[in-house]
């Protein structure tokens, strides 16, 4: 993190105090396992629930505008969508917090979905994040309840392997 991309996120902590530090590192890290998770799944999603984000795309046709600039960085990454982005998160809470989930996220002033809108949108408004120009902040509102998807639906699981011992 360069410093003035140090001094932005610390001046959106000021200006915006509601969610602690760990909620937007965690919203971060839960968008790359979203990546990666919706990569896993393909076959799962349909190809019109996938936005791909424009700036990060090179078209075939387009050309390079200088010799020694590196395609690799040019291919193409999965955009989430609000509601996938929701989904991921809660995926990942879910593994990373089991059951206190809801309990975590609440501690860093996180209650709703639309407030991972609010930590995605105060990031995307320092450059920490991008959006695709079919995004909206509302696309993460009322996506589901907290007390129903990660305390209520709340499941163990349990491998074949530690049943049969």
């Amino acid at each position: 993190m360069t410093d003035e991309t140090y001094s932005d996120f610390m001046r959106m902590l000021k200006d915006d105090p509601r969610f602690k530090l760990e909620a937007y590192q965690f919203v971060r890290e839960a968008l790359s396992f979203g990546q990666n998770q919706f990569e896993l799944d393909d076959e799962d999603i349909e190809d019109e629930d996938l936005d791909l984000d424009e700036e990060l795309i090179l078209d075939e046709d387009e050309e390079f505008d200088d010799e020694d600039d590196d395609p690799s960085w040019h291919e193409q990454e999965r955009h989430l969508t609000g509601q996938m982005l929701c989904e991921a998160i809660r995926n990942f809470a879910l593994q990373q917090y089991g059951l206190m989930a809801k309990t975590v996220l609440n501690s860093w002033g996180v209650e709703t979905t639309g407030h991972f809108g609010d930590i995605v949108y105060n990031l995307i408004d320092i450059g920490m994040m991008k959006k695709s120009p079919q995004d909206r902040r509302e696309d993460f509102d009322d996506v589901y309840d907290f007390e129903e998807a990660l305390v209520r639906n709340f499941r163990i699981e349990v491998s074949e392997e530690s049943s049969s011992r």
